[in-house]
């Protein structure tokens, strides 16, 4: 092979050139010629080259000579387009369109019989062509010299003692029977009488009787003698009587190939079928009326998947996409169009197909959008991801806001169908963003979609967005009044679990459960059981595994804070009843109460307010280095100053603060007054502005008792009342005096304060008689107490 390609090159390079690249050959065993397949060198296109070498046939040259010549000049559709032709002592080179033997498809039996019936019609056309306009006669007719072009039409070839009968000296007569296999296909006359009897019968006979003999080879594979003509198997039955008439053996009673074509064109006839009509009217399609573009539609829609797929590919599609297009074919041509490109390759659907759809969803045709939208699962795969998300989306989401509802609805459809093209920024912007505009739309079948939809693209949502979308979409279809768009978020809640977190499916997806648990329809309140009992599973494995509490451990407490008092938390020993732990828990802060106070520091910040129902004690400065806290008993102590600050304490002020305690309580339990027993701390006093305290309201300062300013208000009520006591003097800041302390003297009626050294000893506890005591003063405590 690779020896003859180097002869060829060297003798194409002595001759004239020859602007044609040879590629391999095509095996072609009943022919005088060698087929190779070939490339243009101008465009690259491909091409055939038929070869003949003049050394290793010289008998033969003159029928090679002839064929050039005829196919030079012989212009039909039916015959092999010749490219260029290049004949030397040596060797003649035919170019021609890219051609395939038809021996290859008979022989393997791949074309269906509609198909085999088309290329027949074909043929017909161009012998009726040649006998009758060209006065000529093939000679030669059978698969052997039939091929099939790139768009799969069937091509007459074999052109070696094609004679015109008009010439005298004419090559069939002479070289006829040097012809290939020209024994099995010769006619009975001819082969009793010369090929010399031609001239003495009727001019179409001899092709009449091969085109019989060609019907025959091409149902059944192969043409064996003249034994065969006539013999019907495998023929359609249609064609069986006009069959017959083709071989008979008298040669002028021989139908003709013309009366053989013009039968079966007859109405009900052997050669009306949808794909004739079809390839007949296909180049002329943009210039029917509407009568006949409907006849054609209908014709289109009568095809089988066993067309042929090449003549589709090559000449159907181009015109029905240029109808679609521009000449109002509409969505029923467009369906075709699709129906072809499933057989494209995908190198032809983007150089075919893929422009023209670009193109289409830019168009204004509602009926086109709706047919593109419905076909776009058969082409979705052909197309790139950047042609879909830069250029088909953009034009696709005009239809979420299309007046037309089933432009709308189809527009939500096609979402499933393209969501694995968009980008991740596409979907979580624009396209949420029209989803978001049908789930509200008018129509409650277009809702219903929308919320299906939402649950099927859940997985290509981004994750920081995607539970808040679905579930403000779900939760809101919930309420939606039809029944079916309540189904739908129900079992999209239930499809999309694993996409939301416990905390979401605890405060947000589950309340809005409840209510489709009792639901008008049956149908929402089973689906809404379970989906309830699907959350409800999830919620509780998660719980099983979480701790028991989230309390620090008893052994991680400081020691120096063991003794503070419980912020109402149960113990186990206590009653199981909440009032049990409740008052078990204030008994404890009373009794935790006992031993030495504790003084603030000077820079301490201001103890907590308490309810003004609990009077809070005064509150003394730093003691002195070395100096001790007197009190008569530790009840009394706890009654005149507040706890000491410990961490216990401090973690529950800060457990329970509040910057809107005090708007809340009111709010909560209404004008309760002074009665604030469970009121929390907020935060630390500030000075106050208010007046100063009455003797109705001796609890000033936010319920804190202000003692020494009661005391003055009581004695300057009296006309020459005395002073108080130097240690009841109330100071300017409202405290003691830093060096000493207010105590009990002791007794029974100890009603007055001394001076006492700040040195630390212990201090026995007594019990205080609250009777005042009568001293012959009157300072008013007991009118004011």
């Amino acid at each position: 092979m690779e020896f003859f390609k180097s002869a060829v090159a060297s003798a194409i390079s002595k001759g004239p050139p020859f602007p044609y690249t040879f590629g391999d050959q095509v095996d072609v065993d009943t022919s005088i010629w060698t087929l190779y397949a070939g490339i243009k060198r101008e465009d690259g296109s491909s091409c055939s080259i038929f070869s003949f070498d003049v050394s290793a046939n010289k008998p033969r040259l003159p029928m090679a000579r002839n064929a050039v010549k005829k196919l030079r000049t012989l212009r039909h559709p039916g015959v092999i387009k010749v490219l260029d032709t290049v004949e030397t002592e040596s060797y003649i080179y035919i170019a021609t369109e890219r051609v395939f033997p038809l021996r290859w498809n008979i022989k393997r039996k791949s074309m269906s019989s509609e198909t085999l019936k088309w290329g027949l019609f074909s043929v017909a056309q161009t012998i009726k062509f040649i006998n009758d306009e060209a006065s000529s006669v093939h000679g030669a007719l059978r698969v052997g010299s039939l091929y099939t072009s790139l768009s799969g039409e069937w091509k007459v070839g074999g052109f070696e003692v094609l004679s015109s009968m008009k010439d005298d000296d004419a090559i069939i007569y002479n070289y006829g029977s040097l012809v290939p296999d020209a024994g099995r296909y010769t006619p009975p006359e001819l082969a009793k009488s010369g090929w010399d009897a031609i001239k003495r019968n009727p001019l179409p006979a001899v092709d009449a009787y091969n085109f019989g003999t060609l019907i025959f080879e091409v149902f059944n594979g192969e043409f064996l003698g003249a034994d065969q003509a006539g013999q019907t198997k495998n023929i359609p039955q249609t064609m069986h009587a006009s069959y017959r008439r083709l071989v008979n053996s008298n040669p002028k009673a021989r139908a003709t190939v013309a009366n053989f074509l013009e039968q079966g064109r007859r109405n009900g006839g052997f050669f009306s079928t949808p794909l004739i009509k079809l390839t007949e009217s296909v180049d002329n399609l943009g210039m029917k009326t509407e009568e006949e573009r409907e006849e054609f539609l209908n014709d289109l829609d009568r095809l089988s998947d066993d067309f042929p797929e090449d003549y589709f590919k090559m000449k159907i599609l181009p015109e029905l996409l240029k109808s679609v297009e521009f000449g109002g074919g509409g969505p029923k041509v467009f369906s075709v169009v699709m129906k072809i490109s499933k057989k494209l390759r995908d190198d032809e659907f983007d150089t075919k197909v893929t422009p023209a759809v670009v193109r289409l969803f830019a168009s204004p045709d509602r009926a086109i959008r709706v047919c593109l939208l419905d076909n776009l699962p058969l082409i979705i795969d052909r197309l790139s991801q950047r042609l879909v998300n830069d250029k088909i989306f953009p034009q696709m989401v005009t239809g979420f806001t299309d007046v037309a509802p089933v432009v709308r609805e189809q527009t939500v459809k096609a979402v499933l169908t393209i969501i694995g093209k968009l980008s991740e920024r596409t979907i979580n912007g624009e396209l949420l963003k029209y989803l978001a505009k049908t789930s509200n739309d008018e129509q409650p079948g277009i809702r219903t979609n929308t919320t299906i939809c939402l649950g099927k693209i859940a997985r290509n949502m981004g994750v920081g967005n995607r539970s808040k979308v679905l579930i403000a979409a779900f939760t809101r279809s919930l309420r939606d009044p039809f029944v079916h768009a309540r189904n739908a978020a129900l079992m999209a809640l239930a499809a999309t679990s694993d996409c939301f977190s416990e905390d979401d499916i605890a405060n947000r997806v589950l309340p809005s459960l409840c209510p489709c648990l009792v639901d008008k329809e049956k149908l929402v309140r089973d689906q809404a059981n379970k989906t309830m009992d699907l959350f409800l599973q999830r919620i509780r494995k998660f719980a099983s595994s979480m701790p028991d509490t989230a309390l620090p451990p008893a052994s991680a407490v400081d020691p120096s804070t063991a003794s503070a008092p419980r912020m109402s938390t149960p113990q186990p020993n206590e009653a199981a009843s909440w009032t049990g732990w409740a008052i078990s828990s204030f008994t404890n802060k009373v009794t935790s109460a006992a031993g030495e106070m504790q003084s603030k520091p000077n820079n301490a910040p201001a103890s907590t307010p308490r309810s003004s129902s609990m009077p809070s004690p005064l509150e003394s400065r730093r003691p002195d280095p070395g100096s001790i806290t007197a009190s008569a008993s530790p009840l009394h102590r706890q009654a005149v100053t507040s706890p000491p600050l410990t961490t216990a304490s401090s973690n529950a002020n800060d457990y329970f603060e509040d910057s809107n305690a005090e708007e809340d309580v009111d709010d909560a339990w209404g004008d309760m007054e002074e009665e604030s027993f469970f009121d929390a701390p907020s935060e630390a006093p500030k000075p106050s502005t208010k007046a100063a305290p009455s003797a109705a309201d001796p609890f000033g300062d936010d319920g804190e008792p202000d003692f020494a300013g009661w005391l003055a208000a009581q004695a300057q009520k009296k006309p020459g009342a005395k002073p108080l006591p130097k240690g009841l003097s109330k100071p300017t800041n409202g405290r003691l005096a830093p060096a000493t302390r207010a105590v009990s003297t002791g007794g029974v009626g100890g009603s007055g304060a001394k001076k006492v050294p700040a040195v630390a000893k212990p201090v026995v506890a007594k019990k205080i008689d609250t009777a005042p005591k009568d001293t012959g003063v009157d300072d008013g405590w007991g009118d004011g107490w």
